[in-house]
């Protein structure tokens, strides 16, 4: 036992025979004692301690942060106020509401009776209907041309001449609908410009803005003059960030102007394409209020009601706030399940949607 404890407690020789202690000392013994301990626990897999991960802890995270957190503080909180604070109020929908008498705290509670008569209501599934199919109008209508206005702009050499075109299209999108509409009818109403260029030349006038038929078409034609400019910058803040080497390669293998845009142009834009429609699809419900509003006396409930304006007539303008509150939240249900779908295909096809898949 003693022999083998002189023997423990022997020196260390070096190359130059310098005796160094077996314990070592100072600062290098402690380092080095701890990463033999970071090297056991490791090696059981044992979690090492924030520090010796090289991360920070939360406190001086904080206090690194402090800044941005203030500055995000008034966003986070109207956001609150405004967005998450009023979800509390879809308990009426689960009521018998009473906005006068009763309030939220003394309505009688229906369970799933307002649910019940939504499914139950044919009128509602109608205006479903009638809803998506203006939506499907106006994302195949819609949806190419900004695309289509932005490849044409880039290859635009004047920078002068490029932003000019950009600001006229992009002009119409501070218009409000009441201009929108107000612009369309004079336009192609019954009294309008081109009905009466018509008649002046012996043909028989037209009156687009009271067609029921034609409703879904004048919509979109609306949403194409009025927003297509905001797809525009869209696209081409996405084409800015194209490699100009790649078109320089595909010129010098051979590749024309059309086939420079199939192989190099819209590839670069895929990724944005997809963003854009997996939000456009979660939209599908939410077509805009006031637009269809206005024009809606015009070509009748049938061709111009959406899910928006017929939950305000049936729901709020009749003091329904149940069954307009148990629609509102079928509504944002089927929405969700609109994303998570469309983000499923752009996943499908390689893109990464609205998150990324894991």
């Amino acid at each position: 036992m003693k022999a083998r404890a002189t023997v423990a407690a022997a020196p260390d020789r070096t190359a130059d025979g310098t005796d160094v202690p077996a314990g070592g000392s100072g600062a290098g013994d402690d380092d080095g004692g701890k990463s033999k301990k970071a090297g056991r626990a490791r090696a059981r897999g044992v979690p090492l301690p924030r520090r010796e991960q090289g991360g920070i802890t939360w406190r001086q995270r904080l206090r690194r942060d402090r800044t941005l957190i203030l500055m995000t503080m008034p966003a986070i909180a109207l956001l609150l106020i405004f967005n998450y604070i009023p979800l509390l109020g879809n308990i009426v929908a689960f009521q018998d509401y009473d906005v006068y008498d009763l309030g939220i705290t003394g309505s009688p509670f229906v369970g799933f009776d307002n649910f019940t008569r939504i499914f139950e209501d044919y009128r509602f599934w109608e205006v479903l209907v009638n809803t998506l199919v203006i939506f499907v109008t106006q994302l195949v209508l819609f949806f190419p041309i900004p695309i289509a206005i932005a490849l044409l702009l880039n290859t635009i050499m004047s920078t002068r001449v490029r932003a000019w075109v950009q600001a006229v299209v992009y002009l119409p999108h501070f218009f409000s609908w009441v201009l929108v509409v107000t612009v369309f009818q004079q336009m192609f109403g019954g009294a309008g410009l081109v009905a009466q260029w018509l008649r002046e030349h012996g043909h028989e006038g037209f009156d687009l803005m009271t067609n029921p038929g034609f409703f879904k078409f004048l919509v979109s034609a609306q949403a194409v003059w009025k927003d297509a400019g905001w797809g525009v910058i869209v696209f081409l803040a996405a084409l800015a960030a194209v490699n100009t080497d790649l078109y320089e390669a595909a010129a010098v293998d051979g590749a024309g102007r059309w086939r420079r845009m199939w192989h190099v142009t819209l590839p670069a834009l895929r990724p944005v394409i997809a963003l854009l429609l997996v939000l456009r699809v979660g939209s599908a419900l939410n077509l805009d209020f006031e637009q269809i509003l206005l024009q809606r006396d015009q070509v009748g409930a049938g061709a111009s009601e959406i899910l928006d304006t017929y939950i305000w007539w049936t729901g709020i303008k009749t003091g329904d706030f149940g069954y307009a509150a148990a629609a509102g939240i079928f509504k944002g249900l089927f929405s969700v399940a609109m994303v998570l779908g469309a983000n499923k295909v752009a996943h499908m096809l390689g893109e990464q949607g609205v998150y990324s898949k894991k």
